[in-house]
């Protein structure tokens, strides 16, 4: 490490070296960002890890920075175009099993490659359902192929998450498809042959090839020396593209850097139809509109939709069981509270005196009524003609405020991790309402698993495809922030009851906060998302692409960023919400939440409240 440089400098180093080193190319460089975004150009540019380098979040950018090196090294471009078919499904697995080939080169030379390649793996498939999956619909053909492919080539098992999906499908694939996927071993180093024998493979899963690719016209769009990675433009419309260029396509222009945010943004308003200045005439205050409305009828295949809005719900907490079971939910939270209490007390004490100290004074004076001036009594002793005077405390700003916090009750976050966030939010709504700040405390979930009432309209009406999202929302109200703790306090026990916690769709539910902030007359709001993972429904991702929730969250963390009067932050629980987040702190323990929550609120605070979250410019809202 070199004098002065922090562990996070010294890792982005390394990777880019490692990189160049893996590729054998001296003109890679590599950036890092929340979003990352693959190979362009000769940047590879990679998502940012976490400020404490968790053993977990290393190795995926690690994995990531591996898959491309191992592209730019062992890809021929001219070549894979050449023998590239022509259908979209036939696309997709011929393009994934050539990533896959790449990999599984490195992987047979280089342990570290494949520990960081496996993290990738696992967590791809952990974050898709593919590890909870029960049916062969709810896992695409080009995933199982894919890798079966890295276990053929390699010799190696695949990691837990992807082996449910393997068992689904092993069964029902005929002699000559296995026979097939066993020979790219023999091939793999000689990207000919191996083409060869992948489109042999498609022929014998009875996937359409489709029309043959002219090579020339392809040519004339693509240079030979160039990846699939650089050209996430040109393929955008392709759903052929392998998974990495698909997640990357899905952003919709979105930039990795700061300075190109505002831009994307303004252009994806304006194929909506809506600018910020847009908004409804019984909509005053808002900013714009928001990335999701009804869209049923949208033109736009690819936008965020719901089939059916007909069965979710927003409910409040007591209403969702007994008061008897609610007052022994809330039991076995005071005696989780007993137990950290000394941490606590301690965590809230530093937060309440941060909070206080900023809530300086202002007072007029000389005032006909108010508080008696002590002060001014010495004057009217001396010369009794003069009358009394009095003083009033002005109203501060800093008490014009609202926090918002939004958990994530999904089944992930079941045991302990659902347990410290509701002692987290205990805390905090405590604390907060002493200094004279307001705190609603939000939940989010689904109704029920792998779909609803919802899914079943869906297969009443025919499955006609493009469906959107596939399952019944349930966003819940612990707290608003209008009520009393000492009247929300039972209700936050709720969070203890399993059966409450199923699917999270991370984006809708952070659109509801958001919207119920907009509805505020604080002058500043503030919102704190929780949650353990990336958005996953079952039912909804097995008739969408796989990135379908992902790509909508980032959409609304997008707007309410860069086009909204609201200030976000994320905490992440043992998963990098850096990725999605600009503002955000990812932790490993569920025992660091407390002290998170508070960390960063105290942060916040501390800014200048006239000014912008992290230097970022804050676009007022337009009636």
């Amino acid at each position: 490490m070199q004098d002065g440089d922090s562990p996070i400098e010294e890792f982005k180093r390394t990777t880019g070296a490692t990189i160049r080193a893996i590729a054998e190319r001296d003109d890679i460089t590599a950036s890092f960002s929340p979003t990352g975004q693959g190979l362009v150009g000769s940047d590879v540019r990679l998502p940012l890890p976490a400020r404490d380098l968790p053993a977990g979040d290393a190795a995926m950018v690690r994995g990531e920075a591996d898959a491309v090196a191992l592209r730019l090294r062992y890809h021929d471009g001219a070549l894979h175009r050449r023998r590239r078919p022509g259908s979209d499904l036939a696309r997709s697995i011929y393009d994934g099993i050539e990533q896959t080939r790449c990999e599984s080169l490195g992987i047979r030379r280089m342990a570290g490659v494949a520990t960081n390649l496996d993290a990738v793996l696992e967590e791809h498939c952990r974050s898709h359902g593919y590890a909870r999956a029960v049916s062969q619909d709810e896992v695409p053909l080009a995933e199982v192929i894919k890798v079966m492919a890295r276990e053929a080539i390699t010799g190696m098992p695949p990691p837990p998450a992807a082996r449910k999906m393997l068992d689904l499908w092993r069964p029902s694939l005929d002699a000559q498809i296995l026979k097939d996927l066993a020979s790219l071993r023999e091939q793999a180093a000689d990207q000919g042959r191996f083409a060869e024998t992948v489109r042999r493979l498609l022929d014998h899963l009875d996937v359409d090839l489709g029309p043959e690719t002219d090579e020339a016209n392809e040519d004339e769009e693509q240079n030979e020396g160039d990846n699939a990675e650089e050209n996430n433009s040109q393929t955008r419309g392709e759903s052929g593209e392998r998974d990495a260029e698909d997640a990357e396509s899905s952003l919709e222009g979105e930039q990795g850097d700061a300075s190109e945010a505002e831009g994307s943004e303004q252009q994806d308003s304006e194929s909506d139809g809506e600018m910020m200045h847009g908004a409804a005439d019984d909509e005053p205050g808002r900013p714009g509109r928001p990335p999701f409305a009804d869209r049923r009828n949208a033109r736009d295949e690819d936008a965020y939709q719901a089939f059916t809005l007909d069965f979710d719900e927003t409910v409040e907490a007591a209403d969702l069981c007994d008061a008897d079971e609610l007052d022994r939910l809330r039991q076995m939270l005071d005696q989780q509270l007993t137990n950290l209490q000394g941490v606590t007390a301690r965590l809230a004490n530093r937060l309440q005196r941060r909070l206080l100290a900023k809530q300086t004074r202002d007072w007029d004076f000389n005032l006909e009524e108010g508080i008696l001036d002590t002060a001014r009594l010495a004057r009217i002793v001396a010369n009794p003609t003069h009358s009394l005077s009095f003083k009033r405390e002005r109203e501060t700003q800093f008490r014009d405020t609202v926090v918002s916090l939004l958990i994530d009750n999904s089944g992930s976050m079941r045991g302990r991790p659902i347990t410290v966030a509701a002692l987290s939010a205990d805390i905090l709504a405590r604390t907060l309402e002493r200094c004279g700040v307001k705190v609603e405390i939000l939940g989010f979930t689904t109704r029920m698993w792998k779909g609803g009432q919802a899914r079943e309209r869906w297969i009443a009406t025919g499955k006609p495809g493009n469906p959107g999202r596939l399952n019944d929302l349930r966003h819940i109200i612990y707290k608003s922030a209008d009520a009393p703790w000492r009247r929300a306090r039972k209700a936050l026990g709720l969070m203890l009851r399993e059966g409450i916690l199923k699917e999270n769709i991370d984006g809708e539910a952070l659109l509801w906060a958001y919207n119920r902030l907009l509805g505020r007359p604080e002058q500043r709001r503030i919102l704190m998302v929780i949650s353990d993972g990336a958005p996953v429904d079952d039912s909804t991702l097995s008739v969408n692409p796989g990135n379908y929730l992902e790509r909508h969250l980032r959409e609304v963390i997008n707007h309410i960023e860069t086009r909204s009067p609201v200030e976000l932050m994320a905490i992440g629980i043992g998963h990098d919400v850096t990725r999605y987040y600009r503002r955000a702190v990812t932790i490993i323990d569920a025992e660091q939440l407390g002290g998170a929550v508070m960390e960063q609120l105290a942060d916040l605070f501390d800014e200048p409240e006239s000014g912008p979250v992290r230097g970022r410019p804050r676009i007022a809202a337009r009636a």
